[in-house]
Parts: structure tokens; C-alpha cells; sequence
């Protein structure tokens, strides 16, 4: 007598048995939550292309924190809107700015018991929106602007941050953080690398989210979204200077790089679930053409699958709140 092989059907006959079988999982503690704080709001601002996220007060931004702690959130990653910006973006190095004073404020509400991220890049500091200074001719000087990437990193790790998160795709930015927070004292601060970060059109709400003042592109530091091999090239360099961690950004359009990186990285690998790609999944929510809920945990569970250790997500506190109910 033959049998036909009905194997992988009788493992998804029920709730239970789907969910003791499951090859990937999701939880709190895997979540990332990017946080937004705006100098000078006496309230929590809406962002209009991403709705249900807003630009913190100093007081909604610590209620955040305290809730991602309470729903078990791996961490908080932060980004400061300045109200004065320059082109050496020297707001990012006062020690009572924006940026700086959100990270001493989280730290003082919740301790240790979420990790503390500091983003750390000039873009939302510079009056001509780009991820460092520029030169005469009108491009971004790496040099120059790795000697102000190392002065930030340390005055993010003064004010408390666990975790330091080099976003702008300058060279050599992994090794010159590393060196001046050994040099200032901050040997266990970490480093998160934005390893392979591809230029996007998929930022666009997270421009208005930082109040971006740029105009044009950064396609002349950020990867160019037809390469592949050159992310392992990327991420190999930002290794060999001392990454503690490595990100791969955008996360949905890029899933191959993330499992291409994940299969090759001895750090644990983050990816970041962009603005665009949360918009996109709550404007087609809105008009009710998919199902919330499920578009948002299936979509945050194929970059999991796909090899991401952490992820960067707008809906970490609202989906570790559905798992712990699960």
C-alpha cells in the first residue's frame, strides 16, 4: 500500500501545531523601536506620511521608553530635530542639544533595562540636509566629517548611549568612533554600523520626520541599489575597523543583502524596516486593501526569516504588545 507524502500538510493543520513547528519566530526582545524628538515641541508632533508615529516632546519620548520597556523592546534608537541647523552641524555636539539631552533624559527613565541607540550622523543637523559637511565644490568631505562623527560619538556616549549607530556611509567611520571612544573612555560602548545602507527612494517620510533640508541626493556615499556584492565589501570593511554589529538598510527591498550578510557575519545583524516601506503597508491599510495586523507581522517575520537578528521597525512597541497577548 502507498501513502502519499502529506507531510508538510499535517504540520499546519492547527494553530498549535503551525506554532510548534514553526522555523522562525518573532519576539519583543528582537524589536527595535526608532524614536523621533523635535527641540522645542510642548506636544507630541504627527507625522503626516507615517501615521501613528510622531515627533516626541521630551516627556512623550520617555513615556515611550518606559512602554517599550514594559512590552520588552530590545532597544531605542534615537534621532534628534534640532530648531537651529548650520553646514558644520554643530548642534550635534552640544552636549545640552537635542540629540544629546534625549539620550540623557531615556537613560534616566529607564536605566539599563532597554538599549539605548544614538544615530550618528549630521543629516538632521545640517542646513543643506546631507550626512556631513561639504567641500568647495558642493561634495560631502569624508575626512572632515569623520573628525565631527568622532566628536559626536563621544558626546552621545557622555550623555549615556549603550549602543552608537554610524549612519552616513562615510569611510573609515567605524574605525575613527572606535578610536575616540577608547580614547574618551567608552570601551563598552558599541557600535551598530549602517554597513550597507542603499541610497532609497523609500526615505521619503523619514524626511519629514527629521525636517530634511536636503535637496538633490546622497548617491555619492550611499550604495547604488543594483549592487549586491559590494555589501559584503562594505560590511567587511566596517569588521575589520570594529563593528560590534552590522545593519542592513532598507530591509524589505533588500532582503537578499540581508541574507547574504547574515550567512557571512560573525556580529549579530540588524535591519532597518524604512519609513517608505511602513507608509506604504499603512496607507494600503487604511483603504482597506490588506489586513493590517497580518501584513504588518508577516512583513516584519520575512526580514527575521531572511536573517536579521534585530529589527528596526515604527511598530515595535505595537507588535511586541501582539506577541506577548500570542
Amino acid at each position: 500500500m502507498s501513502f502519499p507524502n502529506h507531510r508538510p500538510r499535517r504540520l499546519r493543520t492547527t494553530p498549535a501545531m503551525r506554532r510548534l513547528t514553526a522555523e522562525n519566530r518573532l519576539a519583543p526582545a528582537d524589536l527595535i523601536l526608532p524614536a523621533f524628538i523635535r527641540e522645542g515641541l510642548t506636544e507630541p508632533s504627527p507625522i503626516s506620511s507615517m501615521p501613528g508615529v510622531v515627533q516626541h516632546t521630551t516627556e512623550s519620548l520617555k513615556r515611550a521608553a518606559a512602554e517599550a520597556v514594559e512590552l520588552g523592546v530590545g532597544g531605542i534608537m534615537l534621532f534628534g530635530v534640532p530648531a537651529e541647523r548650520d553646514a558644520q552641524g554643530t548642534a550635534a555636539l552640544d552636549p545640552d542639544g537635542v540629540l544629546n539631552k534625549a539620550i540623557r533624559d531615556v537613560k534616566a527613565e529607564v536605566g539599563d533595562c532597554l538599549v539605548i541607540m544614538g544615530d550618528v550622523c549630521l543629516d538632521e543637523f545640517t542646513d543643506h540636509g546631507h550626512c556631513g559637511v561639504l567641500d568647495s565644490e558642493g561634495y560631502v568631505d569624508n575626512d572632515a566629517t569623520l573628525e565631527i562623527y568622532g566628536q559626536m560619538a563621544v558626546a552621545q556616549a557622555d550623555a549615556g548611549a549603550h549602543v552608537l549607530g554610524p549612519s552616513g556611509m562615510m569611510d573609515g567611520q567605524i574605525a575613527v568612533i572606535r578610536q575616540a571612544l577608547e580614547e574618551s573612555g567608552h570601551k563598552n560602548t558599541a557600535v551598530l554600523a549602517y554597513a550597507a545602507k542603499y541610497a532609497s527612494a523609500f526615505y521619503g517620510p523619514f524626511r519629514e520626520a527629521v525636517d530634511s533640508q536636503l535637496k538633490g541626493d546622497r548617491r555619492t556615499y550611499q550604495m547604488d541599489a543594483a549592487n549586491r556584492r559590494e555589501a559584503i565589501l562594505e560590511v567587511e570593511l566596517d569588521l575589520e575597523e570594529g563593528a560590534d554589529m552590522v545593519m542592513v538598510k532598507p530591509a524589505m527591498s533588500y532582503l537578499d543583502i540581508l541574507a547574504d550578510v547574515a550567512a557571512m557575519s560573525p556580529v549579530p545583524v540588524s535591519a532597518y524596516q524604512i519609513s517608505g516601506e511602513y507608509a506604504m503597508i499603512e496607507a494600503a491599510a487604511a483603504n482597506g486593501w490588506i489586513d493590517r495586523r497580518g501584513a504588518i507581522t508577516e512583513s516584519v517575520l520575512g526580514i527575521k526569516r531572511a536573517g536579521a537578528d534585530t529589527v528596526l521597525t515604527y511598530w515595535a512597541s505595537e507588535l511586541a504588545g501582539w506577541l506577548k497577548e500570542s
